[in-house]
């Protein structure tokens, strides 16, 4: 019997739970294995025990970003870590679109801004501040060029916590025709979904966001699928990789680009995909045996 540890955080009062969770847990017992939910942080956890360390909803990794990257050193030492920790820390920073960029993904234009750079901001079109360590929407928001001083403050309050911030253009397809988020699982598309617009005019950078609004079940366009393909082969040690998510919307061409990567913890949707679930099921199994 394998053992699987299906790592998530312990989360406030009120504040997001894995639906996902309950499902993998069940599905994976069923199936035979010892999985057992366990908070990322537990002192008291022996993750040698554990054939597999499954990183699931670890969604606090982006406050405590040194502390979790400490974590992943420890457990990989012990055990196997899916995705592979070389991934996770990659994928940590969202510097890593400049890098897929650089290898001829089609992403959405990003500049950087580490703290002491001079606050350069668009100024002829609506565009995006947030965090280049960042999750759920967390320190993002919308902005026009008249909204430049409420923007300037945004960039002040990031770079005095020592965050790097990321400045894009708004896409104005994501209003009309949303996100698409293109799942993959043991080396193949699994399915996909759309959700509409995070980030609503005039809200500010610490309003509470919804990060997956009016989710649907999406049919990847074969653009689609080869742009998310592209995005996943430049990712530093491709092979490894057990899950990802692609998040893609529309260009002002129409056609796709890359908003993100979500290599470390996303959200599967299994409650809108319920066919899915065998399918992660087994190739979590096979990666737990083959530590």
């Amino acid at each position: 019997m394998v053992r699987i540890a299906i790592v998530t955080y312990d989360p406030r009062p009120g504040t997001s739970q894995d639906r996902d969770f309950p499902v993998l847990v069940r599905e994976l017992v069923a199936a035979g294995a010892d999985a057992t939910a366990v908070h990322w942080d537990d002192p008291d956890i022996d993750w040698g025990a554990f054939d597999l360390a499954l990183v699931r909803s670890t969604w606090d990794y982006t406050w405590r970003a040194e502390e979790f990257a400490g974590w992943l050193e420890r457990c990989e030492k012990v055990t196997r870590v899916a995705n592979p920790v070389g991934v996770l820390r990659w994928n940590m920073d969202k510097r890593y679109l400049g890098e897929l960029a650089a290898a001829g993904v089609p992403t959405v234009p990003t500049t950087y801004l580490a703290p002491g750079d001079a606050p350069v901001l668009p100024d002829d079109r609506e565009y995006v501040v947030k965090p280049t360590s960042g999750a759920g929407a967390r320190y993002a928001a919308r902005y026009t060029p008249e909204d430049r001083e409420a923007a300037v403050l945004h960039l002040a309050r990031m770079h005095a916590e020592g965050f790097t911030a990321m400045v894009q253009p708004y896409v104005g397809s994501i209003d009309v025709t949303g996100e698409r988020a293109l799942q993959f699982f043991g080396g193949r598309l699994l399915h996909a979904s759309r959700k509409g617009a995070v980030l609503a005019p005039g809200s500010t950078y610490d309003d509470e966001k919804v990060a997956h609004p009016d989710l649907e079940v999406w049919y990847p366009t074969p653009a689609e699928l080869a742009v998310a393909e592209r995005a996943l082969a430049a990712v530093p040690d491709n092979p490894g990789l057990l899950y990802a998510r692609v998040d893609l919307v529309l260009g002002d061409d129409g056609e796709p680009r890359v908003m993100e990567l979500e290599l470390i913890e996303p959200n599967l949707f299994l409650d809108l995909h319920p066919d899915s679930v065998p399918v992660v099921v087994q190739a979590v199994l096979r990666a737990a045996a083959s530590r």
